[in-house]
């Protein structure tokens, strides 16, 4: 079982994002039951919330199966409990050592592709198609990776 935790700031836009996504690529790969995937945010400040309007519109509209969402903040036994955790951008790496104390196990989305490692928030940016395809590429070759050097089967 491959345990993977998304994490951003709030838990609304983008982990929750990439945890559908990554889900949809699973199941669509015919592994999901290899899989436990979840997200979490770094702060307790929209602990609660659901799904951002905007994000629920843009996986809608590339039909992803969107399951019932509540913001929850990452907890330390979260923490030892997944084996990749991804964190959205480096204030959430910032925040996830600061709230953990620890710089173990935690892996950034974007460095599987070799990009500049963050995703930018489109609650500020209101760009849900960008945040949709760049967390779209970092779940693709998040799988890819895990796939190759024989994870997942």
């Amino acid at each position: 079982m491959i345990k993977i935790l998304f994490v951003c700031h709030g838990n609304i836009c983008r982990s929750p994002m990439a945890e559908f996504i990554m889900k949809d690529i699973v199941r669509k790969k015919g592994c999901a039951d290899k899989f436990i995937i979840n997200s979490r945010g770094v702060s307790d400040e929209e602990e609660g919330e659901p799904l951002y309007p905007l994000a629920f519109k843009k996986l809608d509209e590339k039909d992803i199966l969107i399951e019932p969402h509540r913001a929850r903040q990452i907890t330390e036994r979260e923490y030892h409990a997944y084996d990749y955790i991804i964190a959205m951008d480096d204030d959430d790496v910032r925040m996830l050592n600061r709230l953990l104390n620890t710089n173990n196990k935690i892996y950034k989305l974007l460095y599987f592709i070799g990009n500049n490692c963050n995703i930018a928030d489109p609650w500020y940016t209101h760009d849900f198609e960008v945040a949709y395809e760049e967390i779209y590429k970092g779940c693709l070759a998040l799988y890819t990776f895990l796939d190759k050097n024989n994870k997942i089967y």
